[in-house]
């Protein structure tokens, strides 16, 4: 079997419903361009790869990724993830572009075996908990409101994106604990909002009200201060979600003990065989590795990704809609369509989601 063609499919894309991940952090976009990548072959198998950045995938496909993939063998993923990874070099990708080839080519694959890729990787489990990880709302007596929902609606955990006012959000967090009960965990999420000094004292109020893990209060960009921010703070950290080189940053991060669970995605960590490098780097430490975000392609990782706790939930509204993908019973199952499966009933089919 041999790649034919690389091709990208422009597709309009509707605006979201308006929302935040912290002041001045808009999670909602309104109307894009998004892109449908698909990698042909010459026995008739395509597989494909979703984005809501279309025209940057589309300018990149066309001027250095077609080229190098047309005449390949596609089951050659672990080359072609190397491959990619040269270009980068040449290109700087965005983060979120570097892994769409070898998301495709897993499709493709699944597709050819007649597989799930979660089967492809090597299933580990069938069914895992979901968590539910808010938007920014109003208020404390709003976010109260919405715990009360996503307990009723089964999840088994919840992540706060609260304010991004460190006092604010430490006084918050103590009264969600207090509202819930010390059997709910509580997960907050900083969407980067803080320098050192900030994180160390939300995070003392995190450790005082016993949440399982404290998510991305600084940028990435400093290994440093996240290493001080943890041996200032009980607190667990849950480190490097959006920060560039995959498994080799990670690896920075669990080596200077700033890690204590580590983030995987396929949009953040290279595609799929990227995600897994960093499963497997942090099992080889006995740390939890966490996978960020929603959507099937994540949902094939949680499924294959042993030392994975839960699947991320999004709630985006008041009141609380859990996704169709969440059973009532707050259980994410497999899926079970070959390859990817994006048109797998009960999955909203593709367009990204937005990041946390």
């Amino acid at each position: 079997m041999r790649i034919t063609d690389v091709t990208v499919e422009l597709v309009d894309l509707p605006a979201q419903p308006d929302f935040r991940w912290r002041t001045g952090l808009p999670g909602a976009e309104g109307p894009a361009v998004g892109g449908i990548l698909r990698i042909r072959t010459d026995d008739g198998i395509s597989g494909e790869a979703h984005t809501r950045r279309g025209t940057i995938l589309a300018d990149l496909v066309e001027r250095r990724i077609r080229e190098d993939l047309v005449g390949r063998d596609p089951s050659h993923r672990e080359f072609l993830w190397h491959r990619l990874w040269e270009l980068d070099r040449i290109e700087e990708f965005p983060i979120y572009a570097l892994g769409l080839v070898d998301v495709a080519l897993w499709d493709l694959a699944g597709k050819a075996a007649g597989l799930p890729v979660h089967t492809l990787l090597g299933t580990y489990r069938e069914a895992i908990p979901a968590y539910a990880s808010t938007v920014t709302f109003a208020s404390t007596a709003e976010y109260l409101d919405v715990a009360d929902q996503c307990v009723e609606a089964g999840f088994a955990a919840i992540k706060l994106h609260a304010w991004g006012d460190v006092r604010a959000d430490a006084r918050l967090c103590h009264e969600l604990r207090d509202h819930v009960g010390d059997e709910v965990p509580l997960m907050y999420d900083g969407s980067a909002a803080f320098d050192l000094a900030d994180a160390v004292y939300l995070g003392e109020a995190l450790s005082e009200a016993g949440y399982t893990w404290y998510e991305e209060p600084m940028r990435e960009f400093s290994v440093t201060a996240y290493r001080r921010l943890a041996e200032r703070v009980g607190v667990p950290l849950l480190v490097a979600e959006t920060s560039d080189g995959a498994h080799m940053n990670a690896a920075d991060f669990i080596t200077s003990g700033a890690a204590g669970r580590v983030r995987t995605s396929a949009q953040y960590k290279a595609g799929i065989t990227g995600a897994m490098r960093v499963a497997h780097l942090a099992d080889s430490f006995l740390l939890r590795a966490e996978v960020h975000g929603a959507g099937i392609v994540n949902a094939h990782l949680c499924m294959a990704i042993s030392n994975a706790t839960y699947y991320e939930s999004f709630v985006y509204t008041n009141p609380v809609v859990r996704e169709p993908s969440v059973g009532p019973d707050g259980l994410l199952r497999a899926p079970t369509a070959p390859g990817i499966g994006y048109d797998q009933e009960g999955w909203s089919g593709g367009v990204a989601c937005p990041r946390a």
